[in-house]
């Protein structure tokens, strides 16, 4: 399969699946590529993001990544245009990833990416955006079909400015590097290497099957003691 078409496949499964496969057991060498140590890398975002459309479903895509900051006299190089430049080089799709390295008291009521900014992303070939902050223009986005996740929504923003484009940052507990895919739902987002996806594919349609597979015997399942059996052999593999 082409790169495009094994993303595409991908986007059928749900982001939580997709962290078992990746790294959530490694002791698994059969059911997990173990690409992690899952509690010392930050792979996947906390509890503080929130899934702005879980309508939509899982989306995957290519990261490009920016850092915003406060506005700085000393440096003003780069604007909104090298962003949308960015995401046209970059393999389609994209995820955006928004970094917004402001003060905390700031960055709670900074509406960074709107409905202009999200209405050209989309354009250049970005299908969702991951932030550290909130955002705005939720009755614009709404219809898009644009995923976002967020710390949360609020009305306005002030002056800030565009640090970096395609440097490693930080978002809600999850490190990412330019270019690494993103695989995101209303669990939340993870990442991987853009040459694991094949792999990552393969895996979680194994799991995916065995899991459903399982819960069809636990719905079944005639006793409490045949209930703990089919549960605790499913553990045991993981």
């Amino acid at each position: 399969m082409k790169p495009k078409e094994i993303l595409d496949q991908l986007a059928r499964f749900d982001t939580a699946s997709i962290t078992n496969a990746v790294a959530s057991y490694p002791g698994d060498s059969d059911g997990c590529l173990g690409l992690y140590n899952p509690w010392t890398v930050n792979w996947y975002t906390d509890q503080r993001i929130r899934c702005i459309f879980p309508e939509l479903g899982p989306r995957v895509g290519y990261a490009v990544t920016i850092r915003y900051g406060m506005p700085d006299a000393h440096f003003g190089r780069l604007d909104f245009g090298d962003v949308l430049r960015a995401i046209d080089a970059s393999p389609k799709p994209v995820i955006a990833i928004l970094e917004q390295a402001l003060p905390e008291h700031i960055k709670n009521k900074n509406g960074l990416s709107g409905g202009n900014m999200t209405t050209a992303m989309k354009r250049m070939g970005c299908v969702g955006v991951v932030s550290d902050g909130p955002s705005r223009d939720m009755n614009e986005i709404r219809g898009m079909d644009f995923q976002y996740l967020l710390t949360g929504v609020c009305p306005g923003h002030g002056d800030f400015q565009i640090d970096a484009i395609n440097v490693p940052v930080s978002v809600c507990g999850m490190d990412v590097a330019p270019g690494e895919i993103i695989h995101m739902d209303e669990n939340g987002a993870c990442k991987f290497p853009a040459d694991k996806a094949a792999q990552v594919l393969e895996l979680v349609s194994k799991l995916c099957a065995e899991e459903a597979g399982h819960m069809q015997r636990m719905r079944e399942a005639a006793s409490v003691d045949d209930l703990a059996e089919i549960f605790l052999h499913k553990k045991g593999k993981m």
